[in-house]
């Protein structure tokens, strides 16, 4: 085992059983680096935070913890790695689930997102959705119109994926609608950190992902 901080191989055992690294003094216990490293892998294999949890015989909280702060570390990784980019092409998304679509109202629970292709890779920005005004349009009964809006350009999208326009963007999007389909519930508010999630996942493959994860999070 080397130092998660300086990756050193000089390292002594305490007492309380924890390590110590002779040349950043850092400390940790080589049980929880081992059950990170664990966690790290099941998360690259797309398996979900009960899958997990029952393959590790971990509690739930805990693997959630970590999952929650994978999610983030890779959010920030993504934004670095775009940071300045020349960007080849750029279309729009927009995302509801299935059992929701056929609900007027519902549609302002939909999301936004733009995606990027930039070299051998994409790049997700997420847009504002209409949540917030959401009882505003019901009240003034503008719900039809932008219903109807929003079902001719599901209607484009749909005929895009079957004529299977072959580019790296519709190729994503056949990726994230099948990856999102196994999270339940997922809070506005976390969107982004799934979408991200995706995105890490359709960008780098699961060695390189392992690799990333644990130079972040170490």
């Amino acid at each position: 085992m080397k130092c998660p901080k300086c990756n050193s191989p000089k390292l002594y055992k305490l007492k309380s059983n924890q390590l110590k690294c002779s040349t950043c003094r850092a400390k940790f216990s080589p049980d929880k680096i081992n059950r990170d490293l664990n966690i790290i892998k099941v998360f690259c294999d797309n398996l979900t935070i009960k899958e997990a949890s029952l393959t590790l015989g971990l509690n739930y909280i805990t693997v959630k913890k970590r999952y929650d702060l994978f999610r983030k570390l890779v959010a920030i990784f993504l934004e670095d790695k775009y940071k300045e980019k020349e960007t080849i092409e750029y279309d729009e998304y927009i995302y509801l689930e299935k059992s929701k679509k056929r609900i007027d109202k519902n549609i302002f629970d939909a999301q936004n997102f733009l995606t990027f292709h930039y070299e051998d890779k994409v790049y997700n920005l997420l847009m504002p959705n209409l949540n917030r005004y959401k009882e505003q349009f019901l009240e003034d009964g503008v719900d039809r119109p932008y219903f109807n809006e929003f079902s001719k350009f599901m209607v484009f999208n749909k005929i895009a994926k079957i004529q299977n326009r072959d580019n790296l963007i519709t190729k994503f999007w056949v990726f994230f609608e099948r990856s999102i389909t196994k999270y339940k519930g997922i809070k506005n508010e976390n969107f982004f950190y799934y979408l991200k999630e995706i995105e890490f996942k359709f960008n780098y493959k699961k060695e390189a992902q392992e690799k990333i994860l644990i130079k972040l999070y170490m």
